[in-house]
C-alpha cells in the first residue's frame, strides 16, 4: 500500500470535483479548471470535503498507480486554488529578458535574440531583466516550459553563465590554471 496514496486530498472551499464513469477527474476552482484521466485500476471517492484514492489490495499492478493518481489529483487541487510558479535567473554579461505581449524575448549571448511564445495555460513575467517567472495552474506545463527556457542556455560549470532555476546551485569547476599549481 502506498503511503502517499493513502493520504486524503483535502478540498478547500470553492473547489468542485467531478468524477466521470471513465475515471476522468475534473477539478474546478477560482483560477480555472483541470481534468486528468486516472487509471481504471484506481477508485476515487469523495468524503465530506476530501477525496480518497484506493486500489484493490490483491492487484499488484494497481499499486504502481496508487500514489501517482493521488499526487496528480492533489496537484490539480493546488493548481486551481493557488497555482504554480518557477523562477529562473539569467546569469552572464548581457544576458537579459523582456516581455513583448505574450512573447518572451531573451538575449543569451547568441548572435540573435530568442523569442518564445507562451503556451496555452502558462504565463511568463519579467520583473527585472535578469529574472523570469513562469506561472500557471498546470504543474506539468509550468515545469516543462521552464525546462525548455533553461535548455536554451543551461548554466556552465566554469563561470556559472546561463539560465538557471532560482533555487539551483551550480557546481563550479576549477579552470586549467588550477591543475598546474603544486
Amino acid at each position: 500500500m502506498s503511503r502517499i496514496g493513502k493520504l486524503p486530498v483535502d478540498l478547500p472551499s470553492g473547489v468542485e470535483v467531478k468524477i466521470s464513469d471513465s475515471n476522468t477527474v475534473t477539478v474546478k476552482g477560482p483560477k480555472g479548471e483541470l481534468a486528468e484521466q486516472i487509471s481504471k485500476k484506481v477508485t476515487v471517492e469523495t468524503n465530506n470535503g476530501s477525496l480518497s484514492v484506493s486500489v484493490d489490495p490483491e492487484d499488484k499492478s494497481a499499486h504502481a498507480a496508487h500514489g501517482l493518481s493521488r499526487t496528480l489529483i492533489n496537484n490539480m487541487v493546488v493548481g486551481v486554488t493557488s497555482g504554480f510558479e518557477k523562477k529562473l535567473q539569467l546569469v552572464g554579461v548581457g544576458y537579459r529578458a523582456e516581455k513583448k505581449g505574450d512573447t518572451l524575448v531573451m538575449q543569451l549571448g547568441l548572435s540573435h535574440p530568442i523569442e518564445l511564445k507562451d503556451p496555452e495555460g502558462v504565463q511568463t513575467e519579467v520583473p527585472n531583466p535578469n529574472e523570469i517567472i513562469v506561472k500557471g495552474i498546470n504543474k506539468a506545463l509550468v515545469g516543462n516550459y521552464a525546462a525548455d527556457i533553461r535548455a536554451i542556455r543551461p548554466p556552465e560549470p566554469y563561470k556559472g553563465k546561463g539560465v538557471k532555476y532560482a533555487t539551483e546551485e551550480v557546481r563550479r569547476k576549477e579552470g586549467k590554471t588550477g591543475a598546474k599549481k603544486k
